[in-house]
Formats: structure tokens, C-alpha cells, sequence
């Protein structure tokens, strides 16, 4: 059976790993989200959120954000390439409903996938 647990190992933490992503990324962006990727050192991928108060004020609409895209890639961790991502909101994403967020983050995935095998 397919693990679909989201541990602390599955999650970028330290500023260090941030910034080994931000360095030399494989970028997907749209004006709502930007999706950072870069090969990871372990063997599953990891995911790192930036969800800034200049973009959304309130802390229950950055963290709906956030628990959009952790369950995102919790339930696609096996399908996704093995890379660490960076996902950063921008622009009027509050104003996006679930479904738009989860299909945005689908279709930057894909872009990501198909960008990183080059």
C-alpha cells in the first residue's frame, strides 16, 4: 500500500535548503504562483511553501494556501519527479477557488516535470 503520509523529511526546513533551491532553480510561474525545483539529494521529494503577508493579509487565507498545496503534493508525492520544490504565492491568489488552486498546481507540475528531465 502507498504511503500518503507528509513528514517533517518531506518538508524543506532549514534556510539552507531554501537556498540551495533559490540558486539554480527549474522555474514554472504563473501570475499567481511560481513553483521553484531543483534535484534533491534524498530519494523523495520535498516541499518548501513561501506564503507572504504582502500577498495575503490574513492568516486564514495563507494557510489555506498552504494546506492546498502540502495535500497537493502529499497525494502526488509518488508521481512527481524527485526534485526539492519552492512554491511561492503572489499576485491575487486568494481571490482563486480551491479547485483553480489545485489545477494551477497541476499544471505547473507538469511544466516542472517536463522542464527538469532536460
Amino acid at each position: 500500500m502507498t504511503n500518503l503520509c507528509f513528514q517533517r523529511e518531506l518538508r524543506l526546513v532549514t534556510p539552507d535548503q531554501y537556498k540551495r533551491v533559490f540558486d539554480n532553480p527549474v522555474k514554472a510561474s504563473s501570475p499567481n504562483l511560481t513553483i521553484l525545483a531543483r534535484s534533491s539529494e534524498l530519494d523523495n521529494i520535498r516541499l518548501g511553501l513561501v506564503v507572504p503577508k504582502k500577498v495575503l493579509k490574513r492568516a486564514v487565507d495563507r494557510n489555506r494556501i498552504k494546506r492546498l498545496t502540502r495535500n497537493y503534493f502529499r497525494l502526488n508525492q509518488h508521481t512527481l519527479p524527485k526534485l526539492d520544490y519552492v512554491v511561492i504565492a503572489k499576485g491575487k491568489i486568494g481571490e482563486l477557488t480551491n479547485v483553480d488552486i489545485v489545477n494551477l498546481l497541476e499544471k505547473l507540475c507538469t511544466v516542472i516535470s517536463r522542464r527538469s528531465r532536460k
